[in-house]
């Protein structure tokens, strides 16, 4: 039954016609790029440690509501018209903070891939995944890394066996042993920047 429930998923994502010819002529929405954009600087070149600063968590996560609620009212308006514009959106439901935002933004890439971005598979597939883990069932991808009470980092909850590596790969994800030598080497990094 899992199987065929991600055969379904697949199907329907296969069967989505290809819009990126109708889509000539569309430009981008320059709001929208905009939020992206402000939404990937707070996260580029940001040191680990800065995680277990509270302020800055609390601070960004009040700029995630903000760009959130902005990008929720694009969508509304109807003005997120090419693939590039529902890619940056599922961006900024990723990261939100509930399970809606989650499925919300697997929606919005999955839409951006059918309208013919090609960034948008991977990110459809991070936002299953995290969308998964906040059910409290199993990612399938390997998408996403977590560090429980301060724990070790890790993958799980992690379903290895549903999918084949080459569904890994057609969306840009890593086949499963380059993820466990990713996995190592951010553990080995981490370790040393612990070091005195």
């Amino acid at each position: 039954m899992r199987l065929s429930c991600a055969a379904a998923v697949a199907a329907v994502c296969l069967c989505l016609p290809n819009l990126a010819s109708a889509q000539q002529g569309l430009a981008d929405n320059a709001e929208m790029a905009a939020l992206y954009a402000a939404d990937q600087a707070v996260r580029a070149n940001i040191d680990p440690a800065k995680y277990r600063d509270r302020a800055f968590v609390e601070q960004m996560n009040a700029e995630d509501a903000v760009r959130r609620t902005q990008t929720r009212a694009l969508l509304d308006a109807g003005a997120l018209q090419t693939g590039e514009d529902y890619r940056a959106a599922a961006f900024i439901f990723q990261h939100g903070s509930t399970p809606d935002d989650y499925l919300l933004a697997h929606s919005l890439a999955v839409t951006g891939a059918a309208k013919g971005s090609s960034g948008a598979a991977w990110i459809a597939a991070a936002t299953l995944d995290r969308y998964l883990q906040s059910i409290d069932r199993k990612q399938i991808y390997g998408t996403q890394t977590r560090m429980v009470s301060g724990g070790e980092p890790t993958l799980e909850p992690y379903d290895r066996d549903l999918l084949p590596d080459a569904l890994r790969t057609a969306v840009n994800v890593p086949t499963l042993p380059e993820q466990d030598a990713r996995l190592e080497q951010f553990k080995a990094a981490r370790s040393a920047a612990a070091r005195p």
